[in-house]
């Protein structure tokens, strides 16, 4: 699909070039790819955000099995020097 865009400020227009340049391509490839980017972004927001809940989660469950798990080790811990005495 094309699109043709008109009226577009001469110094915007710099900035693009010197983007696409320090890239090392073309602005209509350039253009194209931040268009594509623009597109989808709300969607990787909401993605991200929900990897951060799930990072999040899994921290919280962590910190919940930690105290059991050092509760056990102990036990271990006490049993073994039980029976090397």
């Amino acid at each position: 699909m094309d699109i043709f865009l008109r009226n577009i400020d001469p110094v915007a227009m710099q900035k693009v070039d010197a983007l696409a340049k320090e890239n090392g391509t073309s602005r209509q490839q350039f253009l194209k790819e931040q268009f594509e980017v623009l597109a989808f972004f709300d969607e990787q927001v909401e993605r991200e955000k929900r990897l951060e809940a799930i990072i999040h989660q899994n921290i919280e469950m962590m910190k919940q099995c930690a105290i059991p798990i050092e509760k056990i080790n102990d036990i271990i811990y006490k049993l073994m020097g039980d029976v090397e005495e």
